[in-house]
């Protein structure tokens, strides 16, 4: 009899850093030199530019950073010793296309609670809708900081320090591009998505948007383990964002404009109001039985394909993963893949 193959299914790397932030930043470039070189070489292609050009559109971002969170520009600095990067390569790192003002993601993601869900708390999360290229330099890293700062679990590029993740305080973010702004001064979103890590409600992570500002346009949905959901547009410029109210228990965004401050703008993803329709359609469907298994079901939705709640090439771009967070459990679901074949891995924070 033939014996069986134990073929073990892929999944993302998973690295873990303690200690300070120049600890944690040198621990993350230490075990992920070989991969954060391949970033830059994709942030190279992706824009067209040179690593010299890139660096030196980076170097004006320096002091944004360090003006914003002392603690993440030391963890840059850590990530740039132990990679044997250049301040401005870890800055780069931090900023992708943004440096040179373009964007690049699509995203399907989704806020639900009360009597939608199976035992009433709140279940969130989204499909990552990217280049395929982002899957090998994609990583997962738990964060082990000093207190008081939370541990988190992150998804994120390799070299980028913030990105989507869920802390030990209940706190889980997600995000979606959004289109249609004029390019200001300011920092990308990937620094103040890594602070809201470093918060305990959705009301501090508010105060933080409110008076930070960034350089392009984005929606971000932040929960909490006591079933708070925040949605909010975020544009370039002073005080530029708007609330979204959830609507009967369910907030859901993909990548046009909702709010009642921007909804004139438009979109440079015609599928995106489609998503949008489809996800409440499947939500309602689902009403009162919603929980992980059902949403992992509903992120595999294909109507519309290939643009897709589960995206296989609309646009140039794929759900190369995606996430579920229940806070109230403390667990954080990571999918490797499409929301149809991928693996999913569950972390308890």
């Amino acid at each position: 009899m033939k014996k069986l193959l134990n073929i073990t299914e892929p999944f993302f790397p998973i690295i873990e850093i303690n200690g300070t932030p120049f600890e944690m930043g040198y621990q993350h470039g230490v075990q992920l030199s070989n991969t954060i070189q391949k970033y830059l070489i994709w942030i190279e292609k992706l824009t067209q530019m040179s690593l010299g050009t890139l660096s030196d559109h980076a170097k004006k971002f320096i002091p944004l950073l360090k003006e914003f969170s002392p603690s993440y520009f030391e963890e840059m600095k850590g990530l740039a010793k132990g990679a044997n990067l250049t301040i401005e390569e870890a800055a780069l790192c931090q900023l992708r296309a943004e440096a040179v003002h373009k964007i690049d993601g699509g995203c399907t993601a989704f806020a639900i609670k009360g009597d939608a869900t199976v035992d009433g708390n709140v279940i969130a999360g989204q499909n990552q809708d990217l280049s395929s290229e982002y899957t090998d330099i994609s990583v997962i890293i738990k964060i082990n900081p000093q207190k008081p700062v939370p541990k988190s679990i992150l998804f994120t590029f390799a070299g980028q320090l913030g990105y989507a993740g869920m802390n030990d305080a209940g706190i889980a973010q997600f995000a979606n591009s959004l289109y249609d702004f004029k390019w200001k001064s300011g920092i990308s979103h990937y620094p103040l998505r890594r602070s809201f890590l470093e918060q305990t409600n959705t009301t501090d992570c508010l105060n933080i948007i409110q008076k930070t500002p960034i350089c392009s346009a984005a929606n971000v949905l932040i929960v909490d383990k006591q079933n708070n959901i925040l949605d909010v547009e975020i544009l370039p410029g002073k005080n530029q964002n708007d609330i979204i109210e959830e609507k009967s228990k369910v907030l859901i965004h993909t990548n046009h404009y909702l709010s009642k401050k921007y909804i004139k703008r438009q979109t440079e993803l015609p599928d995106s109001p489609y998503r949008l329709n489809r996800m409440e359609y499947l939500i309602n469907e689902k009403w009162g039985t919603i929980d992980t298994n059902v949403m992992k079901n509903i992120l595999a939705d294909h109507e519309n394909n290939p643009s897709g709640i589960c995206r296989h090439g609309g646009n140039d771009m794929h759900s190369i993963s995606g996430y579920i967070a229940e806070p109230s459990k403390h667990l954080f679901h990571i999918r490797y893949g499409h929301g149809c074949t991928g693996t999913w891995k569950t972390f308890t924070i």
